[in-house]
């Protein structure tokens, strides 16, 4: 018994190990081009750092051109050592866009705080890191742009509704899959432990004068 409860133990830490266990990866996601009318809505931006040994100072500008072609584009926020509203933003801007980006600067989104019809246009994320080495200094750029359409109300994405569905089926079928393998294992153990007990009991009931004397000795 003390065997069994040391194997579910095991098995149980296994399965928990094999759930929570989670590797932060950086991985390029595209920003989603619809927002809804009062809501938030969150402008993602992608710069994986390829090698994470290399420290890097990073610029992040993000701008905004509406509609109107003849229009120039216009800066409404910045990154350059800290997240900052520029100074001559746009009374449309002041107040309404914040920082999400992550610490290490892999991320360096925004959100849009109470979207509003005209919201809709084109966003673009300029990213500048400035490499330092011992005898030189190196930048690389990436550039992303957001085509972003405000919408009144939500429409339906049957795609991200079909994704969801297949990940939780995927999502239960590995746990029963391992909860299988879990009770296989238990049983093949089990089932090995009974044999064990089963030969030792037999040997136990065979009389002491069988063990002594297992059978007349042969002589010529």
């Amino acid at each position: 018994m003390e065997t069994h409860g040391r194997l579910v133990l095991h098995l149980l830490l296994l399965f928990i190990f094999a759930v929570v266990e989670v590797r932060l990866v950086c991985v390029d996601v595209p920003s989603d081009g619809e927002a809804i009318v009062g809501k938030v809505k969150k402008l993602t931006c992608i710069y994986c750092m390829k090698r994470e040994e290399i420290l890097a100072t990073t610029k992040v500008e993000w701008f905004y051109k509406g509609q109107d072609k003849n229009k120039t584009r216009t800066l409404i926020y910045l990154y350059d050592g800290e997240p900052q509203e520029p100074k001559d933003v746009d009374e449309q801007w002041k107040g309404r866009v914040t920082w999400t980006g992550s610490k290490d600067m892999q991320d360096v989104s925004i959100s849009i705080l109470n979207v509003t019809l005209n919201d809709t246009g084109t966003y673009e994320c300029e990213v500048t890191r400035f490499f330092e080495f011992d005898s030189f200094k190196l930048s690389a750029n990436k550039n992303i742009r957001i085509n972003l359409k405000v919408n009144m109300r939500a429409s339906a994405d049957i795609t991200a509704l079909y994704s969801e569905i297949m990940m939780y089926v995927l999502l239960v079928f590995l746990t029963f899959w391992l909860l299988v393998e879990m009770v296989y294992c238990y049983r093949k153990i089990s089932k090995s432990d009974e044999q064990a007990q089963d030969t030792a009991t037999d040997y136990l009931a065979i009389p002491s004068e069988n063990k002594e004397n297992p059978g007349p000795a042969v002589t010529e």
